[in-house]
């Protein structure tokens, strides 16, 4: 009798190592499948736009892509262990494989346990990586984007570009425009600064430079008149350097949150007056519970996904795959939903963060005792 207990102990363990092993593989390439397709969609455009309107060079540029890596990846892990959880019980119950160890006394909740230890393991995993490495590396990203910005570097090449600088209140603060840039070298440069209330500055110059000095400019005019054309002064000059401020760092922190790990993240939240923003409020406090819904939507999915892998005797396809992409959708469309409803105030922000959870808990916990329980 113990012979045969520790016989079925052992096989147990093997059966284990054998559902680890093929969850693990297809959560690897899920995770390179999902992040690459979010890379592909959004940063790599993100990327581009850096490049050809910021004139932000490739090597810096592809820098600041990878240092927001790990935030993806975050996003990914719990998309990752659904559709391995999806593809490698579809893979068993079509292969009867399922319908033959449940004949054996192994039921569901059993065959399903690694699959759950592993997403608690991920889980653990999304938490960690997402209050110490992202922190971090969102930082230095932002940083680096705006050291990158303040060259102020001008694609080479690049003919008739223009930019503007914005106020606080969201008017022309400054519009500068650049006939071509060649061997770094700006041609037919002009600037209108409207940074000065009551006067309107237009600089012209046949060429200039950036540096970390500032703007230089050569052989050129600067034109100084009222808000209504009329001339004040008019400067000639053969050389001339001005710092314009060019200020990006309120467009940078938007994403504050993801530089802060939740201690640093409750003790902003404590310290600042948010009386005039109170949607800004919102988010950042939705951005605090994210911290911990997220992780645990890895467990959440695997509960969800567990049910709807098995596939009936009737099907002989694999469906995993589309139904991992399915339950993906709709996760996203109500995480979506949720959030600009809780950034708006019309629901309280702790439930425009855990909505999407509280949703997939409540179908899969339904749909995986009707399968654990129902299942022939």
């Amino acid at each position: 009798m113990m012979k045969q207990c520790f016989e079925k102990i052992k096989n147990l363990k093997i059966l284990d190592k054998f559902i680890l092993s093929q969850v693990i593989e297809v959560f690897i390439m899920g995770v390179c499948i999902f992040t690459s397709i979010i890379f592909a969609s959004d940063t790599f455009i993100t990327l581009i736009k850096q490049i050809t309107m910021f004139g932000i060079p490739f090597s810096v540029a592809f820098r600041i892509v990878i240092l927001n890596l790990p935030g993806i990846i975050v996003m990914t892990i719990p998309l990752g262990v659904l559709m391995a959880t999806v593809m490698t019980l579809n893979k068993l119950s079509l292969s009867s494989e399922i319908t033959v160890l449940r004949s054996c006394g192994i039921g569901l909740n059993r065959i399903a346990k690694p699959i759950f230890a592993f997403s608690i393991v991920m889980a653990l995993c999304c938490f960690v990586i997402n209050e110490s490495i992202v922190p971090v590396m969102s930082k230095q990203a932002k940083d680096l984007a705006l050291w990158s910005f303040g060259q102020k570097n001008i694609p080479d090449g690049k003919e008739n570009f223009v930019f503007k600088e914005l106020n606080d209140s969201n008017g022309l603060k400054r519009l500068f425009y650049v006939g071509k840039c060649e061997d770094r070298v700006l041609q037919n440069v002009t600037v209108l600064d409207t940074s000065k209330e009551g006067t309107i500055q237009v600089l012209q110059a046949i060429e200039g430079s950036t540096d970390e000095n500032g703007w230089n400019f050569n052989k050129g005019a600067i034109y100084t008149m009222t808000s209504d054309a009329q001339v004040l002064n008019t400067s000639l000059f053969d050389k001339f350097n001005i710092k314009f401020a060019v200020d990006l760092s309120k467009e940078m922190n938007k994403n504050i949150a993801k530089e802060m790990n939740i201690g640093e993240l409750v003790e902003y939240i404590s310290s600042t007056d948010f009386t005039d923003h109170p949607k800004r409020r919102n988010r950042l406090y939705i951005e605090l519970f994210d911290k911990f819904a997220l992780p645990i939507t890895t467990i959440v999915l695997v509960l969800i996904g567990v049910p709807l892998s098995i596939t009936p005797p009737r099907v002989r396809y694999n469906r995993g795959f589309l139904f991992s992409i399915l339950i993906i959708f709709a996760y996203y469309l109500v995480r979506a939903l949720s959030i600009s409803f809780g950034s708006g105030g019309v629901i309280p922000p702790f439930l425009a963060a855990w909505l999407p959870n509280l949703i997939l808990l409540t179908a899969g916990g339904i749909m995986y005792y009707k399968k654990v329980y129902t299942i022939s």
